[in-house]
């Protein structure tokens, strides 16, 4: 008899025992406060937000920059942070023209790819949105992205 046997823990209880104290110091770290701080690496591009919101890409207007509009690829998108929320936006761009909407998908809150070929996916369960107008084509969400209202100042886009 081993000395689990003889402490009374089953195979099954000592294997959860296991898969907890591997799980949650996992859920901790992504459920830790260092967003703001991490947030600003995962961007695409130079026109970032410090921790605090303050502008780093130099947007006029005291306004923070989301990013700068040379790192949004004309015909394409890229995902940045909201200064004002935090959470991540998507920003799409034909020409000079820019929309942005809140990248989580309404199904079930995962942020959506930047768009391809004019259709932003969701990873998580394949809902499919139009880049021009964030209309859901392809469920399982049933409505559409949020649209945030942005603006182009001094080659940053900034919220309007």
């Amino acid at each position: 008899m081993s000395s689990v046997e003889q402490a009374g823990l089953s195979r099954r209880s000592m294997l959860c025992g296991v898969l907890v104290a591997l799980a949650v110091p996992g859920g901790l770290a992504a459920c830790g406060g260092g967003e703001p701080a991490s947030t600003g690496g995962a961007t695409t591009g130079g026109g970032t937000t410090g921790g605090a919101g303050t502008p780093t890409g130099g947007a006029g207007g005291g306004q923070a920059s989301i990013i700068a509009l040379a790192d949004v690829p004309d015909g394409g998108g890229a995902i940045a942070g909201n200064p004002a929320t935090s959470k991540p936006l998507v920003i799409v761009r034909t020409g000079d023209a820019v929309t942005a909407y809140d990248a989580a998908c309404p199904h079930q809150g995962t942020a959506v790819a930047p768009p391809e070929n004019g259709v932003m996916t969701c990873p998580a369960h394949g809902s499919r949105f139009n880049a021009s107008d964030g209309a859901v084509t392809k469920g399982p969400a049933t409505t559409g992205l949020t649209a945030v209202p942005v603006t182009v100042r001094d080659g940053q886009v900034v919220l309007a």
